[in-house]
């Protein structure tokens, strides 16, 4: 018997498809929410709206990388998740200096907008994140853009908090909060991606069939 299945490609090939398939469902949807959260970020004067738009650029980017990845072998995959989480690194170092643009310039927030940005993108990431469950534990590169999903979910809910803060307080200092949390979250969420990166390229041979 020879059909292509005996030695597993028309299954590689399959996980490949799918892959792909999710990827730039999700790369299309950070894409859109990227240009929505900037548009409302700038309009609210929020830092942590502006921080959550920037995290959509980056999923939207590592996103893009990852379809690069997809069948490739696991040090290609590694080299992938590098940047990836180098773009999770200068999220972060971004919002470090946002809270500190803001700190020396002091407002209050538009807290409506916030809130009304922060339910559509919990909307909107919990839909990545249901369409990229069934590939989290597939690879390093499938990791890396789950923890990335994962992230997305954690920074709506903050942005909600951050605006409840925001109109109960009549000041800005939740926002500002908020930001800080969430530059932590990305630290951490970078150094895990990097250190499975630096494993998998630490890897001594890909599979026979890999790119």
């Amino acid at each position: 018997m020879s059909d292509c299945c005996e030695d597993k490609s028309c299954a590689i090939e399959a996980l490949r498809t799918r892959q792909s398939g999710t990827l730039k469902a999700v790369l299309w949807i950070n894409a859109v929410m990227f240009v929505a959260v900037s548009a409302a970020g700038l309009y609210a004067s929020s830092s942590a709206l502006l921080a959550d738009a920037l995290d959509n650029l980056g999923d939207a980017l590592t996103y893009a990388l990852s379809l690069y990845a997809v069948g490739r072998g696991e040090r290609a995959k590694g080299a992938v998740s590098l940047v990836k989480g180098l773009l999770i690194l200068g999220a972060a170092l971004f919002v470090v200096a946002q809270i500190g643009y803001r700190a020396l310039h002091p407002g209050v927030p538009l807290f409506e907008a916030m809130a009304g940005m922060a339910v559509l993108g919990l909307a909107a990431n919990g839909t990545c994140l249901a369409l990229l469950w069934k590939h989290r534990a597939e690879d390093v590169n499938m990791a890396s853009v789950w923890e990335c999903s994962r992230n997305d979910i954690a920074s709506n809910l903050a942005v909600l908090a951050a605006a409840g803060g925001v109109a109960l307080a009549g000041a800005g200092w939740p926002d500002l909060v908020v930001g800080a949390l969430l530059a932590a979250l990305f630290l951490r969420s970078a150094a895990r991606v990097l250190r499975a990166s630096l494993a998998a390229l630490r890897s001594p041979r890909d599979p026979v069939g890999a790119r």
